[in-house]
């Protein structure tokens, strides 16, 4: 039910954290994984690694801003030709330039946000999707947030992207639902990555936050392998335009 072997995976910003977990979760099922991020030597340690924990060669990387449209055709297409036909994508890249205000977030700061959270995830599926639909199956995921379900006075328009990638992902399920292609969203909580750093990394407030978590603990990266695997798989063949939040418990009540 799980096994992913002849699949074809690409995943973007997984030179590391969450990204890098859930690559080396799906090669470990049988994928070959395709890993994407801005740097390649990063890449290349990073597949190096996936490839010595699985035992096999299963994962390259390929270097990718996915801020740019054509960066990411040259990533699917560089995918098809070294790898094959995509059947599993994880758009896991994201960034949050801007701590304050959402009333006073500059423009370019906004337009930054939504780019990467949300518009280059939409360019990735129009690229990749065709391979799925001739194939007539595949499975897409993005990485949202539990930020989308509430709003936060310092980061409330990543919040809001994150959001707006929940509207997509729902969009685009309905859209290729008949053409056996699925897309779901994995809203994470607090999780111990560098991306999230400045929000745990201060004992008294990581301990504060666990209180709050009915698991009392913050998310790993490893938390997410199985989720990824899950939905990458025909066990979860059933599910599309879902976002499902894996949080410890601290969202349960949204």
């Amino acid at each position: 039910m799980f096994d992913l072997t002849g699949k074809v995976a690409l995943l973007t910003g997984a030179s590391k954290g969450m990204g890098l977990a859930m690559a080396t979760a799906l090669a470990d099922h049988g994928a070959r994984v395709v890993i994407s991020a801005r740097k390649q030597d990063q890449l290349d340690a990073a597949a190096a690694q996936i490839n010595d924990t699985v035992g096999a060669e299963r994962a390259i990387g390929v270097a990718c801003n996915v801020g740019y449209k054509e960066q990411i055709d040259a990533l699917v297409a560089a995918t098809r030709s070294r790898v094959g036909p995509i059947d599993i994508v994880i758009g896991n890249a994201g960034v949050n330039p801007y701590y304050g205000k959402t009333s006073e977030i500059p423009d370019e700061a906004y337009e930054k946000t939504m780019k990467a959270n949300v518009q280059s995830n939409l360019w990735l599926a129009q690229l990749a999707v065709g391979d799925m639909v001739k194939a007539g199956s595949g499975s897409m995921m993005f990485t949202s947030s539990i930020g989308a379900f509430k709003p936060s006075e310092m980061l409330g328009t990543y919040g809001m992207s994150k959001l707006a990638l929940i509207g997509l992902v729902r969009n685009l399920a309905a859209e290729f639902g008949p053409s056996g292609v699925r897309f779901n969203a994995i809203c994470p909580g607090l999780v111990k990555t560098d991306f999230a750093r400045e929000l745990w990394d201060n004992p008294e407030v990581e301990k504060r936050i666990k209180q709050e978590i009915p698991l009392r603990r913050l998310g790993d990266p490893e938390d997410f392998c199985g989720i990824a695997v899950y939905l990458a798989s025909d066990a979860s063949r059933y599910m599309t335009g879902q976002a499902l939040t894996v949080c410890g418990g601290s969202n349960m009540w949204t």
